[in-house]
């Protein structure tokens, strides 16, 4: 990200009509929530948080709150049929269903971006409990994914009102110095990225600050466009991809045939030390990609002198980039479930501001052999 993108940003926030502090929680609608979140406590060092279900007076649905540093995700799983969690995963496997900002004013957040154009998905609405109220509202974006605002100026309680503290006496593994979402990338369909970069823009107010077109992310079979919307103050960022023309089917077009529709397709998450993050993580199942060992030759010839030694780089297979304002290491995992659709990316900036465009060929070409084992290519 350049001088010019920098001062772009900054007075994008000067005149922000819906100021957002970042990423509150992401919530997933899968088959079984307690074994969801069993896996991202034993595999990624998630802590139990909150829990919300029929002993708490909830019929229909089961939700399990996990947190770690300021990442909390929530896994949701219906209890009967009949019911739009059960549609959701009928339809798409487990995936993203809410993408929740943190505001000021969930009122007000609801009424700038539905006068702009949005869908409303949920009014403003008071949760109250002895810990306090949330204000909560929400819009429909791309697919069946959905933004919700949070207001939490006036809660003191772990998580949201009708949760109760999860206090397990079983084993809470160790974190793996996971700490935020540094951004969330969706997919959407055919000639489908302008008009959502178009209600980013309206709607929400974000603006565009890198681009990728199928000449900068192409291999010798697939391609794929991809633009970078960012809010006001640079605390969100949700990259948007759409399928380019190619020999062969793209890992986009791939998500799309297997979500049966448009998602997010993975959410990266921030560590201040990825070696030690990787590994804890590579110990504890969670499997990543892997580019071919000559990445690594020549590297540092084009990024230049980087902090870390590069052979546990090489051995963890994790990707370095350069921009002008520094540089960045990042991780892809395979998908962690048994449709090709959700995966999560792992990256520590020491500096840099961009997205890896110098691995795109190397971690493209990588997804494209995992797709040919499956059959998708």
């Amino acid at each position: 990200m350049n001088t010019l993108v920098a001062t772009q940003l900054q007075q994008a926030a000067a005149t922000d009509f819906l100021p957002l502090q970042g990423t509150d929680y992401v919530e997933f609608y899968v088959g079984n929530a307690k074994q969801a979140a069993h896996f991202y406590r034993t595999a990624f060092g998630f802590q139990a948080l909150a829990y919300a279900g029929p002993e708490t007076g909830v019929k229909d649905k089961a939700s399990y709150a996990i947190r770690q540093n300021k990442l909390t995700f929530v896994f949701t799983t219906a209890l009967r049929t009949d019911n739009a969690i059960a549609d959701h995963v009928y339809k798409h496997g487990d995936g993203v269903k809410f993408l929740s900002l943190r505001v000021n004013d969930a009122t007000d957040a609801w009424q700038q971006t539905t006068s702009r154009g949005a869908k409303s998905f949920m009014e403003p609405t008071r949760l109250s409990d002895a810990d306090g109220e949330v204000v909560m509202s929400g819009i429909h974006t791309y697919g069946d994914t959905v933004h919700l605002f949070i207001e939490r100026n006036n809660y003191n309680g772990a998580f949201l009102p009708g949760f109760v503290a999860w206090n397990t006496p079983y084993y809470n593994p160790t974190e793996t110095g996971l700490l935020y979402v540094d951004h969330c990338v969706g997919n959407v369909g055919w000639n489908q990225m302008n008009p959502w970069v178009k209600f980013y823009e309206e709607v929400m107010g974000f603006r565009n600050i890198l681009s990728f077109d199928d000449n900068d992310i192409s291999t010798e079979y697939s391609a794929l466009m991809s633009k970078v919307m960012s809010n006001g103050n640079g605390y969100v960022k949700f990259p948007i991809n759409e399928p380019a023309e190619g020999k062969k089917k793209s890992q986009v077009e791939e998500y799309l045939d297997f979500y049966n529709g448009e998602g997010v397709q993975h959410v990266a998450l921030a560590t201040n030390n990825i070696i030690e993050t990787v590994t804890a993580l590579r110990d504890r199942g969670v499997e990543f990609l892997r580019v071919p060992g000559s990445y690594y030759d020549t590297v540092l010839d084009r990024v230049g002198t980087i902090d870390e030694d590069l052979a546990p780089l090489r051995e963890l297979g994790i990707l370095i980039d350069r921009d002008e304002e520094g540089y960045l290491l990042q991780i892809f995992t395979k998908p962690v479930e048994d449709r090709p659709t959700l995966f999560f990316e792992i990256i520590q900036r020491k500096g840099a501001k961009s997205f890896g465009k110098g691995n795109f060929k190397a971690l493209f070409e990588a997804l494209e052999r995992e797709q040919d084992l499956r059959g998708n290519l």
